[in-house]
């Protein structure tokens, strides 16, 4: 036994010596010592730092501008550290902060490895670091890696000539019949192809012209990426969300939309033969080596794909953003009506579809969706509150890490759009250029769909205070008009009283952390069919809780199914007090939470 015991030191020593020269500022002696991470489980589920997480957007343009030039910037951000740790959130995911010329507001990017000068200096990015590591905070980063900017050195050089060292970078192609290489469209409008007179051919952009998609089917690429990964995480931040990245892999033979396309962009572009070799390389290569969070944008993703790209043993990544939720009312820039009980099914769904090795999101916004009080809530003066709370109780309290962008803590609402001058996103200027210009669609209409879908409603600025511009800039204009709301919402107001939606956040995200059930626990819609209530437990043992939202205006007595009895009150978001009756009483667009 001596020898063998000798022949593990030998073989061991080596390779935790190795391990520590990573970049993952491991120790030998925490290689040496299980982690506790690793063999913990609760309900089947092994546990992570990453699930139990609750992580908060920030969109730097529009949050804090701290040099008076109307834009947000990472200074800006720095200075509110405490305003957002004060909510409880773990995590902060930053939106592209990358050099760029701004095409589209950032997932263009022209330098990897440098900051927008708009943003500020790399000394500000580590300084806003240094900030989030010193409260017990972790950040993540956004990895744009589909495209870059036409103005990446890289395809500056791509385009020169057929046979520079940087051609194979992108995706080139001949013309065919005369015409683009096949038909597929951008998600911004047009055809997915433009031609470039320097050589006569055609580059891929399945986003705007200005962002060529990247080839990753040349190993050169892949690498480059897994280096400006390294170069970040060895920085210290905490992992990625990938911007996305199903679309990183392209049947290179490029055939025609299938017969049967129904217009669903992600079914096609989601498909490419190489994905799943490409984000196993990366996780070989980069992910793997330091303990991180990873969630990507998987839009053209079915569920039945799902666990291929999450599955904890086929190591790929943590989680990705599903739409079926946030894209519901959603048909392109069209809205469509919807119903509360088509938003349980989803939500059902899911969690039947994903295991114990599959771990899920949930987020009602982000950048690129409106404000959830004026989407799924009650926007007017009398509901906007109780319903943002209402809203906050079923985020924090489904089965997933949830996503809070900036400003759900303040119910902030959509902004008042009356005029196509006002919007600044290159989505809603192409199609008003290939649809309303072309006579396809009329003005009224096109602008009264965007009062209910732009992605610009998230992008106004943070509402700080009453002062000119909420207190987001000392300039005269801020980059995109503040609500004109903001004296009436703002995060002075919230922080003054204790009733506010960022106090009942803060109450939330203490509940879910101090109560496994909320994280770990079996989810069960009680009644799937209800129109207006969404009643669940979530059940980790012998601890239960029954959640219970009025997702309406009106009050209603509610008799609980299945014999249950609602039990002790965990939270309210309107001082319920009932306890062990079978029927509950709720206001308007109130939530209540139990413990059975």
């Amino acid at each position: 036994m001596k020898t063998l015991y000798l022949v593990i030191v030998i073989i061991a020593v080596p390779l935790i010596l190795a391990a520590c020269q990573t970049g993952n500022k491991t120790t030998t002696t925490e290689l040496l010592k299980p982690s506790a991470d690793n063999f913990a489980t609760a309900n089947g589920h092994t546990k992570k730092w990453w699930k139990e997480a609750v992580v908060y957007q920030i969109y730097p343009r529009s949050f804090k501008d701290s040099n008076g030039d109307g834009i947000g910037d990472l200074k800006g951000i720095t200075s509110q550290l405490d305003y957002i740790k004060g909510l409880g959130v773990d995590v902060i995911w930053l939106s592209p902060m990358y050099d760029s010329p701004n095409a589209d507001n950032g997932y263009d990017i022209r330098d990897y490895r440098k900051i927008m000068t708009e943003f500020g200096t790399m000394a500000d990015f580590d300084e806003l670091l240094k900030g989030v590591k010193q409260r017990n905070m972790k950040m993540i980063l956004d990895l744009v890696v589909n495209h870059s900017s036409d103005e990446h050195a890289w395809f500056a050089e791509s385009r020169k000539s057929k046979d520079n060292q940087y051609r194979d970078y992108y995706i080139w192609r001949p013309a065919k019949d005369d015409k683009e290489p096949n038909n597929w469209t951008s998600f911004f409008s047009g055809p997915a192809w433009k031609k470039d007179p320097a050589t006569g051919e055609y580059y891929l952009h399945l986003f705007a012209e200005k962002q060529p998609d990247l080839n990753w089917d040349n190993p050169k690429v892949r690498h480059e990426v897994y280096d400006l990964m390294k170069f970040w995480l060895d920085k210290g931040a905490d992992g990625f969300r990938m911007d996305v990245i199903p679309f990183i892999s392209k049947d290179q033979s490029f055939p025609d939309f299938p017969a049967d396309y129904d217009g669903n962009y992600g079914k096609v572009y989601a498909s490419g033969p190489k994905l799943h070799d490409y984000v196993q390389e990366m996780n070989r290569e980069v992910l793997s080596k330091y303990d991180v969070m990873t969630v990507g944008e998987a839009a053209g993703v079915t569920l039945e794909q799902t666990p291929l790209l999450v599955d904890e043993r086929r190591n790929e990544l943590n989680m990705i953003f599903q739409f079926d939720v946030v894209s519901i009312d959603r048909q392109g820039w069209r809205w469509k009506p919807w119903t509360w009980p088509e938003v349980k099914a989803i939500y059902t769904r899911y969690d039947k579809a994903l295991d114990v090795h599959s771990w899920n999101t949930v987020f009602l916004t982000n950048h690129d969706n409106t404000r959830v009080v004026s989407r799924f809530g009650d926007d007017t003066p009398q509901y906007r509150v109780p319903s943002a709370k209402a809203l906050a109780t079923m985020l924090l309290t489904l089965k997933g890490t949830p996503f809070v962008y900036q400003g759900d803590e303040l119910g902030m609402t959509n902004y008042p759009f009356t005029k196509i001058e006002e919007f600044d996103d290159i989505q809603v200027k192409n199609a008003w250029k290939a649809e309303v210009l072309t006579k396809q669609v009329g003005i009224v209409d096109y602008i009264a769909h965007l009062r209910k879908t732009s992605r610009d409603h998230a992008r106004t600025p943070m509402q700080w205070d009453e002062s000119p511009n909420g207190g987001f800039t000392t300039a005269a204009k801020a980059w995109l008009p503040v609500n004109p709301n903001y004296k009436e919402i703002n995060a002075k107001q919230a922080l003054a009283d204790q009733n506010s939606i960022y106090y009942y956040f803060k109450k939330m995200i203490e509940l879910r952390k101090r109560t496994p059930a909320l994280i770990y626990g079996d989810y069960k819609d009680l009644d799937p069919q209800n129109p207006t209530v969404f009643a669940y437990t979530r059940s980790l043992g012998a601890d239960k809780y029954l959640v219970v939202l009025n997702l309406s205006k009106n009050d209603l007595a509610y008799t609980l199914p299945e014999g249950l009895k609602a039990g002790q009150l965990a939270l309210s978001n309107l001082n319920g007090k009932e306890e062990n009756v079978p029927v509950v009483n709720l206001k308007g667009w109130e939530a209540r939470i139990y413990q059975l």
